[in-house]
């Protein structure tokens, strides 16, 4: 049997799946594969070189750095997060990612892009790190209107979110048996249709299928929530999704305090020890399909996550891998 991992994007929102993916490193669990969407896959494939606390500590270093994220970034460059300073400068010089590391894990790594001529997904096996491959990690987190299009391997790509958001149904196929799939919005979101269609039509008037991508990307993307419930429903995905929707500042949010006795561990903007923490919230998941058994999730930005179950709070996927591989797949005793 495998098991796989699969990663929404949504931009900052990234950073509460930075979180959970901090803790499956801390408690040693692996997964067979994994795929990653836009910041699914920027922030996701820290798990694979095995760099816990790698995401969140150059989010919080370079937050307020111009060359990182800027309205001033998109004027001068086209890239609201500058290209050259995120995808090679960061990773190269200044947090060091780790690339034989991941060259040398087992596991398999996917990301997902959208070629802007077919509107269609695009999936690349990232096993390899140097420049043509950041270019594609890049592409597959360059949004519509925000980021320019990227050109590598004879494609012109843009977002995989416009595409597939949650490519469930692609690790299926790859032969994933049981999936953890880790979503940005709450478990009651539903997608509208972009309002920023018109500006589109005009910004990427040489590309119809773009287009026709971005309009329905709504139905798509609520499509695939449907049938994610499905698979959890019957036991074959467990979800984790975050108990409500944040802004993108949240990241930056100062901490505002925590359930009482549980033990967590801060960090100040440069990823060192410090009171610079939010408290992201608890969520309930399932740890059977029927639902019967539930444990409460909670989720701190730039801290750690730690799964309660009676009174004595413990690590998340210690007890995920105790209780979700043993129930998944099959229904509780009453």
């Amino acid at each position: 049997m495998k098991y796989g991992l699969v990663l929404e994007g949504g931009a900052m929102r990234g950073l509460f799946t930075a979180g959970v993916t901090d803790v499956l490193m801390e408690n040693g669990i692996s997964f067979d594969g994994a795929v990653g969407v836009s910041a699914g896959a920027a922030f996701g494939c820290n798990i694979k070189s095995g760099q816990n606390g790698r995401a969140i500590r150059y989010n919080l270093r370079f937050a307020e750095d111009e060359r990182f994220c800027s309205v001033k970034s998109l004027v001068k460059t086209g890239d609201m997060f500058g290209a050259e300073f995120c995808y090679h400068t960061i990773p190269n010089e200044l947090d060091i990612f780790d690339s034989a590391a991941f060259e040398a894990s087992p596991m398999d790594f996917w990301l997902v892009c959208t070629d802007i001529l077919t509107g269609k997904a695009v999936y690349h096996r990232m096993n390899r790190v140097n420049y043509s491959e950041l270019e594609w990690m890049r592409a597959s987190a360059s949004m519509p209107m925000f980021s320019r299009i990227v050109e590598v391997s004879g494609r012109k790509l843009l977002d995989g979110g416009i595409a597939d958001s949650i490519p469930l149904r692609f690790m299926e196929k790859q032969g994933y048996d049981k999936n953890v799939v880790i979503v940005t919005q709450p478990r009651d979101y539903v997608k509208h249709r972009n309002k920023a269609i018109p500006l589109l039509k005009i910004a990427y008037r040489k590309y119809p299928d773009l287009i026709k991508a971005c309009a329905e990307r709504h139905k798509m993307y609520n499509k695939e929530l449907r049938y994610i419930r499905r698979s959890e429903s019957e036991g074959r995905t467990l979800v984790i999704a975050p108990p409500r929707k944040a802004s993108c500042r949240t990241y930056r949010a100062r901490y505002r305090g925590a359930p009482g006795s549980l033990p967590h561990r801060t960090h100040d903007r440069h990823g060192k020890p410090g009171q610079n923490k939010k408290f992201y919230g608890k969520i309930k998941i399932p740890l059977c399909s029927r639902g019967t058994h539930t444990a409460t999730l909670y989720v701190f930005i730039g801290g750690e996550t730690f799964l309660r179950k009676g009174s004595s709070p413990e690590p998340l996927f210690q007890r995920l891998l105790i209780e979700f591989c043993p129930h998944i797949g099959r229904t509780c005793k009453k």
